[in-house]
C-alpha cells in the first residue's frame, strides 16, 4: 500500500521550498543568493526574513530523508541497474543537459547584476552561455547530490547484502531514533568553517555532501521500516511542540545573523531545531495527511517538475520589478509569490509535453 503522507510531505516541502526562495531572493542577512534587500540590516529588519530562519535548518535535510526512505521502498520492487538507470534519467540528465538547454536563463539573470558592471564584456559569446548555464545549476544542487548519493547506495547495499544493518536499525526506539540526532549535529560540524574564497570550500558547504548523504542514508536504513515510523507517529504532539519551542528560541536568540553560515548550521542549538523539526513533520504527516485525492496526487506528480522550473520565475521576474520598478516591497513579495505559485506550474505543463525537453529538463519520458 502506497503511503500518502510521504508524498504529501514531500510536495508540501517543495512548496515550501519555492516560497523560501521568494524571501531569500530580497534578503538582507548576508545569505549568498538572490538580488539583495531593500535596505542595510539592522536599519531595514525585514522581519518577513525570518521564513529563512524557520525553514532553512530543516526542510532540504527532510527533503533527502524522504529520498533515501523512497529509494529502500523503490529497490524493494526493481533491480539496482533498473533504478540506477531512472534515478539518472531523473536526476543527472536535468542538472548537466538541462542547463544548457533551460537553466542558462535562469543563470542569465543570476549574473545580471555583475553583468551590469560590465565584468563579463570582454567575454566571448560562447563562454558567456557557458557561464549562464552552470551559474543556472541553482537549486538543482539538491539533485545533483541526490544522484551521487544513489550511486553511494547502490555500493553500501552490496556490503550490507544480507540487510542486516538495516534490520538492526528497525530495533531502534523512540529514545535512540531521538539521540540519532547527536550523528546529525555531529555531520554538521563537517562543513569548512573558514572557507577560502580562491578554492571550492564555498561550493562544498552548500552541497554539504557529508551531511546530507548521512541523512539520506538514515532515511533508507532507519525511517524506512514502519516500526520507526509507528514509534515517532505516537508522539507528533510533543515532537511538534517541542521542535516549536526551540524554533522559536533559534530565532530569537539568532535573527539578524547569515543563518547559511558553517557557523551557524553546526551551533547545538540550529541542530537540535532541524533533527527535532524533521521527525515532527514526518511524525505529523503520518497522523494527520496519510491520504490523498485529485489535488494531492497531482501535485504528487509534479512536485519534482516544480522545482526543477521555479527558480527561473523567481530570478527573472524578482530581478526585473528591483531593477526597474518603483514598487514598494511589499508588492514586490505579493507578485512574486502569486508568480511562482501559478507560473511555475504552467511553465512545468508546457515543457512536460515537447518530447526533447521533456526528457533534458525534467528528466521525464512521457
Amino acid at each position: 500500500m502506497r503511503k500518502h503522507w510521504i508524498d504529501n510531505l514531500r510536495w508540501v516541502t517543495v512548496l515550501l521550498v519555492l516560497f523560501y526562495h521568494v524571501i531569500y531572493f530580497y534578503n538582507n542577512k548576508g545569505v549568498f543568493g538572490g538580488i539583495g534587500g531593500f535596505g542595510p540590516y539592522p536599519e531595514h529588519p525585514q522581519y518577513q526574513d525570518v521564513v529563512m530562519y524557520i525553514l532553512y535548518p530543516w526542510f532540504m535535510p527532510l527533503l533527502f530523508i524522504l529520498a533515501g526512505i523512497s529509494a529502500r521502498y523503490a529497490l524493494e520492487k526493481r533491480s539496482g541497474k533498473e533504478w540506477f538507470k531512472a534515478r539518472t534519467r531523473k536526476l543527472l540528465v536535468p542538472s548537466t543537459i538541462g542547463l544548457f538547454v533551460f537553466q542558462w536563463m535562469t543563470g542569465y539573470f543570476n549574473t545580471a547584476v555583475a553583468a551590469r558592471t560590465g565584468a563579463f564584456d570582454a567575454m566571448p559569446g560562447i563562454a558567456r552561455f557557458c557561464l549562464w548555464a552552470i551559474s543556472g545549476t541553482g537549486p538543482l544542487w539538491f539533485i545533483q547530490d541526490l544522484w551521487l548519493f544513489s550511486l553511494i547506495l547502490l555500493l553500501v547495499r552490496k556490503l550490507d547484502a544480507k540487510d542486516k544493518l538495516w534490520n538492526a536499525c528497525g530495533k531502534l526506539n523512540i529514545v535512540w531514533i531521538i539521540l540519532l540526532g547527536v550523528i546529525y549535529w555531529a555531520a554538521e560540524q563537517l562543513l569548512i568553517h573558514n572557507p577560502r574564497p580562491e578554492t571550492a570550500d564555498g561550493l562544498y558547504n552548500l552541497y554539504k555532501p557529508i551531511f546530507y548523504l548521512i541523512v539520506f542514508l538514515m532515511g533508507y536504513f532507519v525511517f524506512s521500516h514502519d516500526s520507526v515510523q509507528a514509534a515517532i507517529k505516537k508522539i507528533w504532539i510533543p515532537l511538534l511542540g517541542c521542535a516549536a519551542v526551540a524554533g522559536v528560541i533559534l530565532i530569537v536568540t539568532t535573527f539578524g545573523q547569515d543563518n547559511t553560515t558553517p557557523q551557524y548550521l553546526s551551533s547545538p542549538l540550529n541542530c537540535l531545531y532541524g533533527w527535532l523539526a524533521c521527525l515532527a513533520m514526518m511524525a505529523w504527516f503520518q497522523a494527520c495527511f496519510n491520504r490523498t485525492d485529485a489535488f494531492a496526487g497531482y501535485m504528487a506528480r509534479s512536485s519534482f517538475g516544480l522545482y526543477i522550473v521555479h527558480y527561473l520565475v523567481i530570478a527573472s521576474l524578482g530581478y526585473m520589478m528591483k531593477m526597474y520598478t518603483q514598487l514598494p516591497p511589499w508588492a514586490m513579495y505579493v507578485i512574486l509569490t502569486v508568480a511562482v505559485f501559478t507560473l511555475s506550474p504552467v511553465l512545468y505543463e508546457l515543457l512536460s509535453r515537447i518530447p526533447f525537453i521533456r526528457w533534458a529538463v525534467l528528466g521525464e519520458k512521457k
